[in-house]
């Protein structure tokens, strides 16, 4: 299915003007499994490559569209197939399902990064009736009111182990795996070498690309995902960086979460710096006078 949401663009155009995570869901309305592989690269080549998850969303439609000429007892084998196409490319992968349909056709057999449920009750803005399975998110309403929008939303709940961070990216931490086949991380204790700190671990993590990390700290490379995690104890979770960032030695990164009615210019007297150096610090803040609750930014 090529439909693109009318107003897709927009909303991508306007998280990145702002500074707003996102991610992309795609309605199935594929016919077989092998449909459903060509729906899901059709579906990543329209994606924004700022997309932080993909995810498939099969309702009573894809049920009805499918019957037409497979077995619905495969129509979970054609959803895992979607979902595999998108984490071939690379993706974090979600899977959205209907409440009613999720223990139907093998659809509860379905794998992907996080599940998504919706579960309304009385569906009057308010989270209500919680999803008799475990998942990750929990849509509670289609009649919500945000006041920076005129018409209705769809909202959602945390409702499993995964944090907001992973979500929007902040925890760039590694992916599902089961316990048989996770990739274990190499631990190195940083070593003093000319007048940076490096660890053996350079070679492997970055091709051969030096970098300066904090010194006294482990430095934790994560196979799976490529990302190095920098923390004070051992086994103790830290911050994850992009292996192409440079932190400099003896600098102190300080991150502040906005607070609600917080502004910039009251952020900035409480760390002793100025709001313009607050927003050269973070890139993603284009006007001074529009940060949000819960926003991570940093301020030294």
């Amino acid at each position: 299915m090529n439909l693109i949401d009318r107003e897709y663009k927009n909303h991508v155009a306007n998280c990145k003007k702002y500074g707003i995570p996102f991610g992309h869901y795609a309605y199935g309305v594929f016919v077989s499994v092998a449909d459903a592989i060509v729906e899901a690269k059709d579906f990543i080549k329209r994606a924004d490559k700022e997309a932080l998850f993909l995810a498939l969303d099969v309702e009573k439609d894809t049920v009805a569209s499918f019957k037409k000429k497979s077995k619905l007892a495969d129509l979970g084998k054609a959803s895992q197939a979607f979902i595999d196409e998108l984490k071939k490319a690379g993706h974090k992968t979600g899977f959205y399902v209907s409440h009613e349909l999720y223990k139907l056709h093998g659809l509860d057999k379905v794998k992907s990064d996080f599940l998504w449920l919706p579960r309304y009750g009385k569906d009057n803005g308010t989270p209500d009736k919680k999803p008799d399975y475990p998942c990750c998110l929990w849509q509670y309403s289609q009649f919500c009111k945000v006041g920076w929008y005129g018409g209705n939303l769809d909202l959602n709940l945390l409702n499993g182990d995964k944090t907001l961070e992973w979500f929007n990216g902040e925890n760039k931490s590694k992916p599902v795996y089961k316990t048989s086949n996770k990739p274990k991380d190499e631990t190195y204790k940083l070593t003093k070498k000319l007048n940076g700190y490096t660890t053996a671990a350079d070679a492997k993590a970055q091709k051969n690309k030096k970098t300066t990390v904090v010194p006294d700290t482990y430095y934790v490379y994560n196979r799976s995902n490529g990302m190095i995690n920098v923390t004070k104890k051992k086994g103790v979770p830290g911050s994850w960086i992009n292996p192409n960032e440079t932190v400099k030695v003896n600098s102190k990164l300080t991150y502040h979460i906005v607070k609600k009615g917080e502004v910039l210019s009251k952020i900035a007297k409480e760390y002793k710096t100025s709001v313009s150096a607050i927003i050269q610090l973070n890139k993603n803040i284009e006007n001074k006078d529009l940060i949000f609750p819960k926003q991570k930014i940093r301020v030294k």
